[in-house]
């Protein structure tokens, strides 16, 4: 795949500020930015992190290019001396994420940028439209998921994606979240994933009749064979067709690996039951029943419930467009400044907001888990804490900090789940392939309760700081509150 440079995807303040900071040469000290969002998504309980693999092809591309020198010269906004700086520019800091796959919860750092300012700024913008982006439509897709309850989904959304990247991306981050496959042949090719697709209705009218069209489609593709059945009348004409053609590929002997029909109008529950009970009396008790149609994780999990006889999904609008939370919200935040000794001095940005409070300093996230496997609290904490499943472990709600919970050894275990990508300038990570990181996601999701999980009024996760970042985080307050 061509690699596309990235380098002017920025909002104009970032380079305004780079221009500031290499005017000030003083200011542009060593710092530490943090990416996480604040809020789950969808009103979930968890998030899955994504886009990591371009933000790795963003940062090994990242340099100005000639014609981009002369695009910001004729802005008039920039000196002759910054843009001969920029010819030779490339990032020479270091940069850590959590996996791709990997399930995320709110206020930690997913992202973290150790660089010289004037880099570290440049690259806010990309890094939130790559990664807010694709962990949101993952989100959305590991819910649908969930809610087919181990059925089939496959990616169908390209066609109402907001443009091309959209659709690419979006469709493999379905893919890495669950997805069985998605009907974007781009992001088949580009990603080794498969592509899945049956036929419009465009195909069935532009036969003399429905069965001829059914029986055109079934001689090209014997082994894949899922029928589109609601162009005219389900049940009165599409189904029976359908049966019709399936006889006939059996008396000649023709064993479909994959066959059945589509639903994409109608009353979904009530069609596919009548369409199985259609099927089974004709002894095709193992075809698909397939349905689309403005699905989402609401809509399916209605039709389960009312026992609707699909077991093959395909969603589209709803989950590339994630059109109920368009938006992760995700932000870029600077958690500390290099000290003239070398040390970091955190900074926290307050806010009358108490969501909005930063958490300083230089942190990685201990994922704590229990005895069975599962998640039960995230602990911030500053990159020189060590912690051991030997001992015991004290964790605390940092608004509520009165409410603690205590970890014997042997009841819990410990990881890390932050790890570098760029050391000094050099990428140090090789992105698994996409199926790979699907099944790594699919471990991740298994991960947590099902109380977590559930599509409404999940059980939150608890997000804790470390009494050393706590202390710090209220030292800052108090001093920047007037205190001594």
């Amino acid at each position: 795949m061509d690699r596309q440079n990235l380098t002017l995807l920025t909002d104009l303040y970032e380079l305004t500020m780079m221009q500031g900071y290499f005017k000030n040469r003083n200011q542009n000290q060593t710092v530490i930015f943090d990416m996480f969002y604040r809020n789950n998504p969808f009103g979930g309980g968890y998030a899955i992190m994504a886009g990591l693999e371009q933000l790795m092809d963003y940062v090994k591309n990242l340099r100005f290019e000639g014609e981009d020198i002369d695009y910001l010269r004729s802005t008039g906004c920039f000196s002759d001396d910054f843009l001969e700086f920029l010819r030779d520019f490339r990032f020479s800091g270091s940069l850590y994420s959590i996996p791709e796959g990997t399930i995320i919860f709110p206020r930690e750092p997913i992202v973290k940028v150790i660089a010289p300012i004037l880099e570290a700024q440049l690259m806010e913008t990309a890094i939130l439209n790559i990664i807010n982006h694709q962990t949101l439509i993952a989100t959305k897709a590991a819910r649908i998921c969930y809610a087919a309850k181990g059925d089939g989904v496959m990616e169908f959304g390209l066609r109402r994606a907001q443009g091309p990247d959209a659709g690419v991306y979006g469709a493999r981050a379905a893919v890495i979240a669950g997805c069985i496959g998605t009907s974007n042949v781009l992001t088949g090719q580009l990603f080794d994933v498969p592509v899945k697709g049956t036929h419009a209705h465009s195909w069935i009218m532009s036969f003399p009749d429905e069965l001829t069209a059914f029986r055109s489609y079934a001689e090209l593709y014997p082994n894949a064979c899922i029928l589109l059945v609601d162009t005219y009348d389900t049940l009165r004409s599409g189904v029976p067709n359908a049966i019709r053609v399936f006889e006939e590929m059996r008396d000649k002997g023709i064993r479909s690996a994959f066959y059945g029909i589509r639903l994409d109008s109608g009353d979904l529950a009530y069609l596919s039951r009548e369409a199985r009970k259609m099927l089974d009396e004709a002894g095709f008790t193992d075809a698909v029943i397939s349905a689309s149609n403005d699905l989402d994780e609401v809509l399916i999990s209605s039709l389960k419930a009312q026992g609707a006889a699909i077991t093959s999904w395909g969603v589209g609008t709803h989950m590339i467009t994630a059109k109920d939370n368009p938006a992760l919200g995700g932000v870029y935040k600077l958690a500390a400044v290099m000290g003239e000794d070398g040390t970091f001095q955190p900074k926290i940005k307050l806010s009358e907001n108490s969501e909005k409070v930063t958490n300083p300093g230089n942190k990685k996230i201990i994922r704590v888990y229990d005895g069975d496997g599962k998640i039960r609290a995230d602990l911030i904490c500053l990159v020189d804490e060590t912690y051991s499943d030997r001992e015991e472990l004290m964790l605390f709600d940092p608004t509520e900090p009165w409410k603690k919970t205590q970890f014997k050894p042997g009841d819990y275990s410990l990881r890390e789940i932050m790890i570098p990508v760029f050391e000094n300038g050099a990428c140090v990570y090789t992105s698994p392939a996409t199926m790979k990181i699907r099944e790594y996601c699919l471990q991740e999701q298994d991960t947590l309760w099902e109380g977590t999980r559930r599509l409404f009024n999940p059980n939150q996760v608890h997000i804790d700081l470390s009494q050393k970042l706590y202390d710090m985080k209220m030292k800052l307050l108090y001093q920047s509150s007037g205190g001594v």
